[in-house]
Order: C-alpha cells, then structure tokens, then sequence
C-alpha cells in the first residue's frame, strides 16, 4: 500500500527534504548541506543516504513509497535530463536515472526549481483550486513557472518558465547576470528595486526617507506604505515594468492566476497597487480577469511541489 511520498529542493547551499503523505500533508522535514565540491559529485549520494535513513528511522518500507521528487537550479527536459547546474558544479546529467540507481529503483522525478516551486503553491499553496497558474518568484532575481492544466510547461529543453530574462527595456546599459541587456529581472528582483532606487535618488532632488539610510527593496516598501513621495515613483517603476510583463506571458499562457513569491513578496498586497494599472492598460483584452495573489508556502514550495511532481 502506498502511502508516502518524498520531496527534494536541491540549493546551493543546502539540500530541503520532506516526507509527505500522499494527501500532501508534510510528515517531516529536514535538511542537509550541500556538497559543491569535486563538480558536486555527493549531492545525489548524500540526498539518497538522507532519505533511506529517514525510512529506516520512521520503519517505512520501499513498497510504502510512491517515489522521491526532486527539484534542481537549471534546466531540467520532460525526461529528467538536467542540462548543467551552475551553482551545484554538474554538467547534463540525467537526474532520475541517477538518483533513482541509488535508492534501489525507486520512483525519481526531476525538474526546475523554480517550476516545482510553481507546482507546489498550485497544489497547497497560494494557487490552491486553479490548474492554469503562473509563479513569479520576486528575490534576487526574478524565478517564474507556468503551470497549464496542472503540468509544468517545460520546454524544449526546461528553460521554459525564465520569466526574468523577458526583454523590457531597450536602453539598458548595465547587463543582466545572464549577459543580456534590460531583462525583467534588472528592475522587478530585489536588486533591481534596489537599482531603480538609487537611480531615482541620483537623479531627482525630493526629500525622502531614503536618502537617511539602508536603501532596499524592503526600506522601498516600508516608505511607500508610509506615504513617502519618491518611493512612490521608484514602486511605479517597479509596478510598469513587472505589471507589462506579466501582460505579455500573460497573452501568452492565459494562466487564471499570478502567484508571487520570493522576498519581495513580503511588502504584502500593497504591489498590486503598482503591478495592476500597468497589467490591465496593456493585457490583451481575454485576459483582463487574470487575479494576483501571493504565495504562502515560502521556502518549502520546493520539496511540495517535487512531491507532486511524483504524484502526478
């Protein structure tokens, strides 16, 4: 009788592991370090002994598990091909075949991270109760996943969901982190509020809280709900680059929801006020009734959504 499921968030820094019910309640969760090191050969060995010591703990048998789901930083095809992870130091590598060799023939599915991260707030999170979803992960870059009739749309080879390298802007002069010029990710990240912010102080002479300390997506935020003047303008910006690229996935995709998460999430409702006017003045017109709504499973959307990935 099957009765548990296993999910996996591979970072950079650390590896998160949930063991799951098949109804999708989380059972246990843990973590263990991520070993970089020698082009991440350990990683997979080390989530494998991870997870067959959490069976032995908890005397759960091989038969009981529907399999483990794993969700890696880099592109990752329908077959669990990964196609290079930067920040893990792995080449392509076929993830299920691999991990799965080591846990005895387990069940193994793979994906993006992001595109997991995506599953998981459809499946328990902000996006419970639509199958057609788009996350957007606002942190130090701009993440995204577009979920179509319940499944992640992956790709030609699982770069499909790079929300943040969408081109917004032609004048750009500063590069992207992948190379580019005017990606969504320069301005709509945490980092690219923080750019829009100290462009706007050089250049405009208002009195601003801003001007008297730590200048960042957060202290943005906290002096746009305070009413401050300037900070209005730089969440303007924000709001006309993020709100008209979401317009145009949105023409794309038509998900009946936005899901964002990420750090800058946390400012709350108050970036819909600045997303929304740009959204709805260049959406195409079937798409009008796409809601917002922000996620609510933070950090652990990843080992949710690699759990469903196993449960289909």
């Amino acid at each position: 009788m099957v009765k548990y499921v296993f999910g996996v968030d591979v970072g950079g820094t650390t590896v998160k592991l949930g063991l799951f019910d098949i109804d999708g309640r989380v059972l246990d969760k843990w973590e263990i370090p991520t070993r970089t090191e020698n082009d991440g050969v350990n990683i997979l060995p080390d989530i494998a002994v991870s997870i067959q010591e959490k069976m032995s703990e908890k005397a759960i048998t091989k038969k009981e598990v529907a399999g483990v789901g794993v969700g890696a930083p880099g592109p990752v095809d329908g077959k669990g091909i990964i196609h290079k992870a930067v920040n893990l130091g792995w080449a392509e590598m076929n993830l299920k075949e691999v991990l799965s060799g080591l846990l005895a023939d387990m069940k193994v599915e793979g994906g993006n991270d992001a595109n997991v991260a995506a599953l998981g707030e459809m499946w328990k999170g902000g996006g419970q109760g639509y199958s057609n979803l788009v996350a957007v992960t606002l942190g130090t870059g701009v993440g995204g996943g577009i979920i179509v009739d319940g499944k992640i749309l992956t790709g030609y080879n699982g770069s499909g969901g790079e929300i943040g390298h969408i081109h917004v802007e032609d004048n750009e002069t500063e590069p992207c982190g992948c190379g580019n010029h005017g990606c969504l990710e320069e301005y709509a990240s945490a980092t690219g509020i923080t750019r829009l912010a100290n462009r706007k102080l050089q250049s405009s002479d208002k009195d601003s809280v801003l001007r008297q300390g730590e200048v960042s997506a957060k202290t943005v935020f906290d002096a746009v709900k305070s009413g401050d003047e300037l900070a209005i303008e730089i969440a303007q910006q924000f709001g006309e680059y993020l709100g008209k690229g979401l317009a145009v996935i949105a023409g794309v995709v038509n998900p009946e929801i936005f899901v964002i998460g990420g750090g800058v999430s946390k400012a709350g409702d108050v970036l819909f006020d600045y997303i929304r006017p740009a959204f709805e003045k260049t959406v195409f017109h079937g798409c009008k009734d796409t809601k917002f709504a922000l996620a609510t499973l933070g950090n652990d959307a990843g080992i949710y959504g690699a759990a469903k990935l196993v449960l289909g």
